[in-house]
């Protein structure tokens, strides 16, 4: 080793390195500097070992070393209704099944023990970032930024009481709390989460809109999900969905659009010239037969698109390798091409896709100096994944998230050789059995 050579943290050494940019890249025998949870450096790894002096060296002789996933909707503290109403379309879901069982139990304890939950899946299954929806998002800031994981918050808005506010002005008002007290932090920051068009009043998206516009905060929201959601809006507004949100000043680069079934090609156009980004939730839109997003035609339109397992009510998992196997092969299916959604463009919409819809794109995302280090490590020596020709294709075709070895957020390592280091096992699966109790009892 170089006398002069750099002390740093970290330094992980891979059979592969897919750094997501440039698009489609894989580095072949490389190492990812780290130091003080930043990306230093992104070199081969001998060029690595004689410039750098780590504290801890990984060798990751057959791995690939990606960035972390980001699971672009979801609502986690749901995990802890996995099962519960299966089988049912979107409405009949929600109100008969879904939305009563909340009334009783929703609670911070709930959230607190179902985002844990979710954590410990998450991290098993190379998830370093989460848009969260969902009431209480004070506890669940709380609940992530004490296990070290990095999300973004939704600030809900609806227009029915809750346990979490009584009407719209203690929304609002607990919002912007909120929002201002996680302005500052490195691991947790907010969206603004009005619920979806047919639950909130076009008094509520105006003031979302100003409020989005002054403390420049993410707009979160599901967006033609079904075909009734649009047939209803027509019936009620007298336009679609899509074009109330435009009326109102919502169709910019701060709409995180979810779920987008029922889309014209105008419309398509539209959000690519307004900048919205769109998550696509493929495993959860089946799941509920909602409809298909065209994900290729938004793609070619040049629309950011993300991806999202949505809860474990309606999934009902959080894979995210299984959400972009899905992805890929669902687009390709609705555009009639094969060469739709090809691997590469399904790996980005996971990755650096997912931290651009989320505004985090400086940050994460992608493996390149000065980003943080929420990277993962993923064992390609399994039988599922021999023999191995192409390491992209490979990686979204074929490999299940039980390969990811390793997780790092902000450089810290969160999952070792499979190992949660951080979260009780045990205790996370006996208080989701306790609550299993209690809902089953309702």
């Amino acid at each position: 080793m170089n006398a002069a050579a750099s002390s740093v943290d970290l330094l992980l050494s891979a059979r592969w390195v897919l750094p997501v940019v440039p698009h489609a890249a894989v580095l072949e025998e490389h190492a990812v500097v780290v130091h003080e949870g930043a990306i230093v450096a992104v070199l081969p790894q001998a060029e690595a070992r004689a410039r750098y002096a780590p504290a801890q060296q990984v060798e990751l002789d057959e791995h690939v070393l990606l960035p972390g996933l980001v699971n672009a909707h979801t609502h986690n503290p749901m995990t802890l209704l996995r099962g519960l109403a299966d089988d049912l379309p979107l409405m009949t879901w929600l109100r008969d099944h879904i939305w009563p069982v909340e009334a009783r139990v929703i609670g911070p304890e709930f959230v607190r023990d179902g985002i844990e939950l979710a954590i410990a899946e998450m991290l098993r299954g190379g998830t370093t970032c989460a848009n969260e929806n969902y009431f209480f998002p004070d506890v669940a800031a709380a609940t992530y930024r004490a296990h070290g994981f990095r999300a973004v918050v939704g600030l809900p808005i609806i227009e029915f009481p809750s346990a979490w506010a009584r009407d719209t002005d203690e929304y609002f008002a607990r919002a912007c709390a909120l929002a201002d007290a996680l302005r500052d932090d490195a691991l947790v920051s907010a969206a603004f989460a009005p619920h979806a068009p047919y639950t909130v009043s076009d008094a509520s998206f105006g003031r979302v809109r100003l409020l989005a516009d002054q403390l420049d905060l993410p707009v979160h929201l599901h967006l033609h999900e079904t075909a009734q959601e649009v047939s209803d809006s027509l019936r009620e507004h007298g336009q679609r969905p899509l074009a109330r949100l435009a009326g109102m000043g919502l169709l910019n680069d701060r709409l995180i659009a979810v779920h987008m079934t029922q889309l014209t090609g105008a419309e398509i156009a539209q959000c690519a010239q307004a900048g919205v980004s769109v998550v696509h939730c493929p495993e959860s839109n089946l799941k509920l037969a909602s409809g298909f997003c065209p994900a290729e035609a938004l793609r070619r339109a040049g629309v950011n698109l993300a991806l999202g397992t949505d809860g474990c009510a309606s999934n009902n998992d959080l894979d995210m390798f299984g959400e972009m196997r899905t992805a890929a092969l669902l687009a390709k299916g609705v555009a009639g091409d094969a060469r739709a959604m090809d691997a590469a463009s399904t790996l980005h919409a996971a990755t650096l896709g997912g931290a651009r819809a989320l505004g985090l794109e400086s940050r994460i995302g992608s493996i390149e100096p000065g980003k943080r280090a929420d990277l993962i490590a993923v064992r390609m020596d399994a039988i599922e994944t021999q023999p191995l020709y192409q390491v992209i294709s490979q990686l979204v075709y074929s490999t299940p998230r039980g390969q990811v070895s390793d997780v790092w957020i902000e450089g810290r390592a969160l999952l070792r050789a499979g190992d949660l280091t951080a979260l009780d096992h045990d205790a996370v699966i006996r208080r989701a059995r306790q609550w299993r109790q209690r809902v089953a009892a309702i």
